[in-house]
């Protein structure tokens, strides 16, 4: 009998964490390589849409989402010059609502579960410094402190700036032009008649949005023109600028505590597709494959459905290179999809918010476009939370068996 597969995950964010722990518990043995030494990070995306909720039943995780803290999110809604423009409440047609659990806290009972799994290796703090390859195929990594891993497959779940990606040449073909940022967080307790649900704020020329994150504390989001540069500001005057945006009774609220508002952290978004997502020894995965807009929060649920379609493509014990191609070929359709709608949003978005004609004239006609807007922004929202239809294999778990494992 063929000894298992040795995997390399590069990464510990939803996809490596998620496929490490599968694989592990399929059998395989598996090094998970993360630089970082925590899991936390300012606004790491916390919102499961019943697309990462099916991927994570498909792993057997439902119990563990359900022990960690989680509120379901109300509902979506839309303002025009501080008016509402249209509000819809979850779960919008699907059996699930969009559930925001922490990030941090979804990481780490994750990680818990896989560390339990004797055939993986955790290795927090240790960066990968590069590529390692015998011939032509890529056999391991190399890490910072000059040690050295081999594996049969190496696969990169190490982000929207991949070192890996970048190390194998593989190119990013970009979709548009990047998104710039401005993350704020303002700490609760917030009062519940505040703000309901995630609102998407256009005002003035200026795009923002503004949410209860899974903690209670109030995320704020302030889109950047192409080329603008960050104003340097206090915590009060980004607050005015952000109540500006904002409806009563959520302005006033900034106000009075702007001074309370943590400062911007700028996020700039590049959503692309790399050329291709695998080369002999080497599988790219999650943001490192294609990173997504941060639009209907896809970035961490298309994660969770690559990890399943690897999973099971890697543990059925075939030619891994055979699995890595396939895993590309089934992922690609989705991904490319939910991309060209989180577009479409996008330019829509910006028609509206930079086109003071056009806004005017929708916040004076809101009672008969409101119901217009809201048909149209609801025809892209079932794939955006459902994701395709029958794109995730059959929720069960393919036990290893022996067969080529690509080790030349």
């Amino acid at each position: 009998m063929s000894p298992p597969p040795r995997f390399i995950v590069v990464g510990a964010g939803p996809a490596g964490l998620s496929l490490a722990l599968q694989l592990a518990e399929g059998g395989a043995e598996v090094a998970l390589i993360e630089a970082s030494e925590r899991f936390k990070r300012q606004f790491r995306g916390e919102a499961l849409m019943p697309s990462g909720q099916q991927a994570l039943a498909q792993m057997g995780l439902l119990p563990l989402l359900k022990e960690l803290p989680q509120r379901p999110l109300e509902g979506w809604s839309v303002w025009l010059e501080r008016r509402r423009l249209f509000r819809v409440a979850e779960p919008l047609g699907s059996l699930q609502p969009c559930t925001l659990v922490p990030q941090e806290a979804l990481l780490e009972a994750l990680l818990e579960r896989a560390r339990r799994c004797p055939r993986l290796q955790w290795r927090p703090g240790q960066a990968v410094r590069q590529l390692l390859k015998r011939g032509s195929r890529i056999s391991g990594v190399e890490l910072s402190n000059g040690e050295q891993l081999e594996a049969d497959l190496v696969i990169g779940c190490d982000g929207r700036g991949s070192l890996l990606r970048q190390q194998a040449g593989i190119q990013l073909k970009c979709l548009g032009k990047p998104l710039e940022l401005l993350w704020f967080e303002l700490p609760g307790p917030i009062p519940k008649d505040c703000i309901w649900g995630f609102q998407t704020l256009v005002a003035g020329g200026r795009i923002g949005s503004a949410c209860l994150n899974a903690s209670g504390h109030l995320q704020l989001a302030w889109l950047l023109k192409p080329g603008e540069e960050r104003d340097n500001l206090a915590s009060e005057e980004w607050a005015q600028r952000l109540a500006n945006l904002a409806p009563a009774p959520l302005a006033p609220l900034l106000i009075e505590r702007g001074a309370s508002l943590r400062a911007p952290v700028r996020f700039k978004v590049q959503v692309g597709m790399a050329e291709r997502w695998q080369q002999p020894g080497l599988l790219l995965l999650g943001d490192a494959a294609h990173p997504m807009s941060p639009i209907r929060a896809q970035g961490i649920n298309l994660a969770l459905r690559d990890s399943v379609v690897a999973a099971e493509a890697l543990l059925a014990g075939d030619d891994l290179d055979a699995a890595s191609a396939a895993i590309e070929q089934q992922r690609r359709t989705e991904v490319k999809r939910l991309q060209q709608l989180q577009e479409a949003e996008a330019r829509q978005g910006h028609l509206i918010g930079y086109s003071s004609p056009l806004r005017h004239g929708l916040t004076l006609a809101r009672g008969l476009m409101g119901p217009v807007a809201q048909r149209v922004w609801m025809a892209r929202q079932r794939p955006l939370r459902d994701g395709l239809p029958e794109q995730l294999p059959k929720p069960k778990l393919a036990v290893p068996r022996t067969g080529k494992t690509n080790r030349n």
